[in-house]
């Protein structure tokens, strides 16, 4: 486990603001580190799989203006074969396993609510495997999981008091 202290959380919250923001321009605002010692600790996180720096889509900016969640009931021999079966269509834009009610959760990204239906009726239910889906659309997303934050008691180890 990689050890993050005070001044890998604020490296980490600015790139998260700006991912293309210079390792110079992190030094000047935390202050008292190098532009050198900020790159080595970008690399550091990068390398121990901490952070990764990518571009971000937002589905809506190219017409995916329908997110639906889904939940499947599958066959319990087949649940890691239908989770990496749906893994493969371009327009899921998640896929987990659970433990619980459902067995594998989709997210599903879609132009409108017909493309949705379409998409679970035609291809998601007809998996082999998949007994039964349910659905929920979601109209409005208040946090994403590219927002999610380190929390401040990681650093000093809070958290597993709790």
């Amino acid at each position: 486990m990689y050890k993050i202290d005070n001044i890998d959380l604020e490296i980490v919250n600015m790139l998260m603001d700006d991912g293309r923001m210079h390792a110079a321009e992190v030094a000047r605002r935390i202050g008292n580190i190098s532009e050198r010692a900020v790159r080595y600790r970008i690399d550091r996180m990068l390398e121990n799989n901490v952070i990764r720096i990518s571009a971000i889509v937002n589905p809506k900016g190219v017409g995916m203006n329908v997110v639906a969640d889904v939940w499947l009931e599958v066959e319990s021999d087949s649940i890691v074969e239908v989770a990496k079966k749906l893994a493969d269509y371009e327009n899921i834009s998640y896929v987990a396993c659970s433990i619980g009610e459902t067995d594998v959760s989709v997210q599903v990204q879609a132009r409108d609510t017909t493309e949705v239906y379409r998409f679970i009726t035609e291809v998601i239910a007809k998996v082999p495997g998949v007994r039964k889906t349910t659905t929920s659309i979601v109209p409005l997303v208040l946090k994403d999981v590219y927002q999610w934050r380190i929390p401040p008691g990681v650093v000093d180890g809070m958290l597993d008091r709790k």
